[in-house]
């Protein structure tokens, strides 16, 4: 099992089984969303994972006229795993160990709308829109 929280500790979760790696979206909303470059998440079944703790300190947004939405912790504000379609949970890589993983970033999606201030500098597949493996 791999464990992993929000900065405050209040909302913790687990999954089992290994991350296929991490996928990072360059795209405009999750720039604006993180303040960063964009967000990277591993992508795992939902049947692998478990809150453990803290669901009553989850809050969505979602953004009107689109089908993005995001999770994040009432208290401190650390995004959070949430529904990446009906059968996958993505997860925020931030949240779980910096270390012992073995994870390495695997794609990078939506790099057609990247800032330009924005240098990808891994081995990465880079993708101009969304990942369709």
């Amino acid at each position: 099992m791999t464990e992993g929280q929000c900065n405050c500790g209040a909302v913790r979760f687990e999954f089992s089984g290994d991350a296929r790696g991490v996928f990072v979206c360059h795209c405009s909303i999750c720039r604006r969303a993180t303040g960063a470059n964009g967000i990277a998440v591993v992508i795992v079944p939902n049947a692998q994972f478990r809150w453990l703790q803290g669901q009553e300190h989850i809050a969505q947004w979602h953004k009107p006229d689109s089908q993005w939405d995001t999770w994040f912790c009432k208290i401190c504000g650390s995004r959070l795993p949430g529904h990446n379609d009906a059968e996958r949970m993505f997860i925020p890589a931030g949240l779980l160990p910096g270390q012992g993983l073995g994870l390495r970033v695997r794609d990078h999606i939506w790099v057609g709308s990247r800032a330009e201030w924005d240098e990808i500098g891994d081995a990465g597949r880079q993708h101009v829109e969304a990942y369709r493996g």
